[in-house]
């Protein structure tokens, strides 16, 4: 599904994707990673060894998926410059903690996007999902009045 999805970028039959790479309340088992346990149970349920294995496979997909676009040549940029991955996690850790999720931007849309930053919104007061993806517009040149439960965009996204 990875290359498939770089393949469709490359050949710009789409430049739009959403790539889920694991249901969270699935019974997907990861035996390649030596996990024969249906995961949303024994994996949100606790931290565990299992729970990083599945994670960092999961990040390494991300990873996989980001250095092919940064092979291939688009001009003078590749088609990671051009182009954005957002990764994101429903839990921080095991145990159902959704108090602070982990998201990831990679690429710079076309030098829309200002890479090689890091933000912390923990302590800020708008920090919903909602907000980012009201800033991601704005960045495209799409002004939206609100998204989902916000009506702010993010402070320097």
């Amino acid at each position: 599904m990875c290359d498939l999805l770089v393949l469709a970028f490359q050949t710009d039959t789409t430049r739009f994707c959403t790539l889920k790479l694991n249901n969270d309340i699935s019974s997907l088992r990861f035996t390649n990673l030596g996990i024969g346990h249906t995961i949303h149970h024994m994996l949100s349920h606790q931290e565990s060894d299992n729970w990083l294995k599945v994670n960092q496979f999961l990040v390494r997909q991300v990873t996989y998926v980001a250095q092919r676009l940064d092979e291939i040549q688009e001009g003078e940029r590749t088609l990671l410059d051009n182009s954005v991955l957002l990764f994101c996690s429903s839990m921080l850790t095991g145990n159902h903690d959704a108090s602070q999720l982990p998201v990831v931007l990679l690429g710079g849309a076309g030098r829309q996007l200002a890479t090689g930053r890091v933000h912390d919104y923990r302590d800020r007061p708008n920090r919903k999902m909602s907000s980012l993806y009201l800033s991601l517009a704005e960045n495209f040149g799409l002004r939206m009045e609100q998204f989902g439960d916000s009506d702010e965009a993010l402070a320097e996204a």
